[in-house]
C-alpha cells in the first residue's frame, strides 16, 4: 500500500461517518490493492452514471404517466446502472476477490451485492437522494426514500424492489426457518459499516483459503478507516499472534483492551497479551 493511499484511509478513519463520501472512499480502498492505477477515470465514470440517471428522471418527469417520484427514481437507477452499463453479478462472484474491489468491479461491470450497492448509493447521493445501505444479513440491500415513501432494492438482483415476503424468504435462507425477520434487520447501516462489509468479504475469503498474511493485511487496512472498531484490533491481534508477529500482536491487543476498558470480554486477550509480552522479554 502506498503512503498516499494509507494517509487517505487514515483520513477516512478520522472523519465523521456522515462526512464520508462512500463512492470515493470505496475507490481509495480498492486502490490499496492496485497501486499506481489513477482514480480520475473511475470518478468520471461514477459522475457520468449520476448525470445519466438525472437526465432520465428529468425526461420521465415530462411524460404523462402514473409513476410516483420514487418509482421513477428506481426505474432510472435500473435503466442506467443495470441495463445501459450492464452492472450485475452471478454466483461466480462470491469466490472472486476482485468482485469486492470497486476498481475491478467498474472494469468488469460485475461484483458482489455490496459493491454494486455502493454504485447505486453513490449515484443517488450525487443527486441528493435519501439512499442508504441496510444491516440486512447475508445479502446487501439498499433503501431509497422520497416524499414519505420508501422502498428496499436489491442491487445484485437487477434493482428488484423487495417486498416483505421477499425479505422474509431471503432472511430465512440465511438465518434458518426458526428465526424471524425483525425491523432491526432492515435498519440503516453507516458509511463505515458499508466499507467494512465490503472489505470483510475479502478478509473472509483469504481466511478460508488459509492466506493468513494476506488476511492480516486486509484487517490492518480495515483498522485504518475504522480505528474505533475494537473487534478488528482483537482479530488482527490474534492473527499476528498466530503468525508469531509478536510486536504487532501486542500492539493490536493493547489497543483492543484500551478501547474495551478491560471488560470481562477482554480476559482471554489479557492472558494472551501477558504471554506475548513474556516472549518479548
Amino acid at each position: 500500500m502506498s503512503s498516499d493511499i494509507r494517509r487517505r484511509l487514515i483520513e477516512i478513519g478520522i472523519a465523521d461517518d456522515a462526512d464520508i463520501d462512500l463512492g470515493h472512499a470505496a475507490l481509495i480502498l480498492a486502490a490499496a490493492d492496485r497501486p499506481g492505477v489513477p482514480l480520475e477515470p473511475y470518478h468520471r465514470h461514477l459522475e457520468s452514471i449520476a448525470a445519466e440517471v438525472c437526465e432520465y428522471v428529468g425526461q420521465g418527469e415530462n411524460e404523462a404517466n402514473s409513476k410516483t417520484d420514487l418509482d421513477l427514481r428506481i426505474e432510472a437507477l435500473v435503466q442506467v446502472i443495470v441495463r445501459r452499463y450492464g452492472y450485475g453479478g452471478g454466483e461466480d462472484v462470491f469466490d472472486d476477490l476482485d468482485a469486492a474491489n470497486l476498481l475491478r468491479v467498474i472494469d468488469s461491470r460485475s461484483g458482489l451485492p455490496v459493491a454494486l450497492g455502493i454504485i447505486f448509493i453513490a449515484t443517488g447521493r450525487a443527486l441528493g437522494w435519501a439512499i442508504t445501505g441496510l444491516e440486512f444479513p447475508g445479502h446487501f440491500l439498499i433503501r431509497l426514500e422520497t416524499g414519505g415513501e420508501r422502498k428496499i432494492i436489491d442491487p445484485f438482483g437487477g434493482g428488484t424492489v423487495m417486498e416483505a415476503p421477499d425479505l422474509r424468504d431471503m432472511f430465512k435462507a440465511v438465518a434458518g426457518n426458526h428465526i424471524e425477520l425483525t425491523p432491526d434487520h432492515c435498519r440503516d447501516t453507516t458509511n463505515r459499516g458499508v466499507l467494512l462489509r465490503l472489505q470483510n468479504n475479502i478478509k473472509a475469503r483469504l481466511v478460508r483459503g488459509n492466506r493468513w498474511d494476506d488476511a492480516v493485511e486486509a484487517i490492518e487496512t480495515m483498522v485504518l478507516f475504522a480505528p474505533h472498531q475494537a473487534d478488528l484490533w482483537h482479530e488482527v491481534g490474534l492473527l499476528h499472534a498466530r503468525l508469531d508477529h509478536i510486536k504487532d500482536a501486542v500492539r493490536a491487543l493493547e489497543e483492543y483492551l484500551r478501547q474495551t476498558g478491560g471488560e470481562d470480554v477482554g480476559y482471554n486477550a489479557s492472558v494472551l497479551l501477558q504471554e506475548l509480552r513474556a516472549k518479548l522479554n
